[in-house]
């Protein structure tokens, strides 16, 4: 066999062993598509719908959001509207069948102008008078409120934040039989207040547990559907 012969066989052959893992690929890419034909992993591990989901496929989609997913992220879409500059709570009063009767956010009381009172933590002349904390009402409290006369008793209330002793008494009071929350808040000096907030909710019988969430993050986008 000529050089030129043996060159030739030796291109044509790497050439099919290339079409060959090409193939395979493809073939194995296909596979994975077609066991979930209706959804695509995202790359934080959450399931996305596919956009070449067939129109005659019968199945429900995937990634769709679970009920404690769904109701705490409404409580941290209601945060978004608090004004408060250094930390917004937000909160969703759930009835045991999955009904929202209220939600609310940390905030002045109603007819309040919250331009003429004060947003600050602290006061320069040590003023309480001058913070916040003795006009602001809380996300719990303002969901409770917020529920258009229903009542709380027996119901769930998921917040971002663990409530605090004083809106532990208003749950308390409300009848809220369950509290979820997403984080706890443990600065400075405030752990006595979160410490009475848990023994209250638990003396009272209120089941407390931290949300754990099932997708890493939720984006929402203002488009038609």
């Amino acid at each position: 066999m000529s050089s030129r012969a043996f060159v030739l066989v030796a291109v044509s052959a790497a050439i099919g062993s290339l079409s060959t893992v090409i193939a395979l690929r493809l073939i194995s890419k296909s596979k994975r598509l077609c066991s979930s034909p209706s959804s695509l992993l995202h790359e934080n591990g959450s399931l996305v719908d596919s956009p070449v989901r067939s129109p005659f496929d019968p199945s429900k989609r995937n990634g769709y959001l679970s009920w404690d997913d769904y109701f705490m992220a409404i409580a941290f879409l209601s945060a978004k509207r608090s004004k408060d500059p250094n930390r917004q709570v937000g909160a969703c009063l759930v009835s045991q069948n999955g009904i929202i009767l209220g939600i609310g956010y940390n905030g002045f009381p109603r007819g309040c102008s919250d331009d003429k009172l004060p947003w600050a933590k602290k006061s320069l002349s040590g003023d309480p008078l001058e913070t916040k904390y003795p006009y602001v009402v809380h996300a719990e409290v303002n969901a409770i409120l917020n529920t258009n006369h229903a009542s709380a008793a027996g119901q769930k209330l998921y917040v971002t934040m663990f409530p605090c002793n004083e809106c532990a008494k208003i749950i308390i009071q409300s009848g809220v039989s369950e509290v979820i929350y997403f984080v706890e808040k443990k600065i400075n000096n405030s752990n006595t207040s979160y410490s009475a907030s848990h023994k209250l909710l638990s003396l009272a019988g209120v089941k407390v547990r931290k949300h754990q969430p099932q997708m890493a993050e939720i984006l929402l986008k203002f488009e038609e559907p």
